[in-house]
């Protein structure tokens, strides 16, 4: 990281801030075209959980290439500045994540991952099934690098 004077080191920090964020952001790429796109997630603290509908664009570039990114982002608030427009910054804390997404499949395993998924904005488990079940697949990210960085600066 360029900016070591930003870096969050600890990953319990880092935990805490993914755990405190509504939105994940996901980023895949396939022959030169990249797409980012917000999905529901939940995190276990090795890997990040989220659903989708049977067909899509997501899919068909997960397909292509399984390497992703996750972007992670909460506390934010612009500081402005009304006598130096160079002093306008922002605060904030992120965590990006790369890793391999792989669909979870059998209705254990689906399960599993839509409940790391409500866990996350519920506190609780779930009970599943039915058509709903059989219309959404369930993915799961192993992260291999998680990296979280805070931008504190006063206004």
């Amino acid at each position: 990281m360029r900016r070591t004077d930003k870096e969050i080191t600890d990953l319990g920090t880092i935990h805490d801030i993914v755990r405190g964020c509504l939105v994940c952001r996901l980023g895949l790429a396939v022959g030169g075209e990249p797409y980012v796109v917000p999905v529901s997630f939940g995190f276990d603290g090795e890997a990040v959980y989220f659903h989708t509908a049977r067909q899509g664009k997501k899919i068909e570039m997960m397909a292509a290439n399984p390497r992703v990114c996750v972007q992670f982002e909460r506390n934010v608030e612009l500081v402005t500045n009304d006598e130096d427009a160079c002093s306008w910054t922002f605060r904030y804390e992120s965590v990006i994540g790369f890793g391999t997404v792989t669909e979870l499949v059998g209705e254990k395993q689906k399960i599993l991952g839509l409940n790391r998924i409500l866990k996350h904005y519920s506190g609780r488990d779930w009970s599943y099934g039915g058509p709903p079940m059989d219309a959404t697949r369930v993915w799961r990210v192993d992260l291999e690098i998680l990296t979280g960085k805070r931008s504190e600066k006063k206004g």
